[in-house]
């Protein structure tokens, strides 16, 4: 099963056409959802939605006078839409600036784009590395916390192919704070044993070869371990 980050989500909601509000017709803006659950209590489902925050909007602007008479509730709903779907839906705000603080405007739209730009300057440097069997380069990415997370997630998946016994130990004992990298280096030092027909000492964690019966560094029997 493929994961996609939350920027390979924004850039394929960046390619669609933004819905128009079936209520005011106006262009709808694109908004990232908070970290909290909405509604049932389980969760968005998606990081961003298209919200209409046109506020002469009339299903805007006759929310405030309906929610008041019938739920005796300060607040109003704006119209959203989920990217994909046809289907308009409706998000309870209780003030003019209500949820306005996720819409995506400009600004994060050109950090969009610089981050766009280090990706594709990180696949290039790992592609020239990959050709030249330049694993320290590769392990310098990966471990690079202001790498992009593709980027590290890539280089994560070209360590196990060509990295070398040395590359094992600044990999396992670094902290990615990502599942979808850390899963894929586990699997990629699996590969490197695997290509050098070693493994880890149950004992003392050193590299030692698969056959082995007696442990080099910690001189305990392995043998069935």
């Amino acid at each position: 099963m493929a994961f996609e980050t939350k920027e390979q989500v924004l850039e394929k909601i960046l390619a669609q056409k933004r819905p128009a509000c079936p209520h005011c017709n106006a262009e709808m803006s694109i908004w990232e959802v908070p970290p909290f659950s909405f509604s049932d209590g389980l969760g968005w489902g998606v990081p961003y939605l298209f919200i209409c925050f046109n506020d002469e909007c009339p299903t805007y602007v006759q929310g405030w006078d309906n929610l008041m008479e019938n739920y005796a509730h300060n607040a109003s709903v704006r119209c959203m839409c989920y990217p994909g779907k046809k289907k308009f839906e409706y998000i309870p705000v209780f003030s003019a600036m209500g949820a306005k603080g996720q819409i995506i405007d400009d600004q994060v739209l050109i950090e969009q784009e610089m981050m766009k730009e280090r990706i594709k300057k990180g696949f290039s440097i790992l592609t020239d590395a990959y050709i030249a069997k330049d694993s320290v380069t590769v392990v310098s990415i990966l471990l690079d916390a202001t790498e992009p997370q593709r980027v590290r997630l890539k280089a994560a998946e070209m360590i196990g192919d060509i990295g070398e016994l040395e590359a094992i130990e600044p990999i396992k004992n670094a902290k990615f704070g990502n599942a979808i990298v850390q899963k894929e280096v586990d699997e990629s030092v699996a590969k490197i044993h695997q290509r050098h027909f070693t493994r880890e000492c149950p004992f003392c964690a050193e590299i030692i070869k698969k056959r082995a019966k007696i442990c080099k560094h910690c001189n305990l029997e392995v043998a069935g371990q």
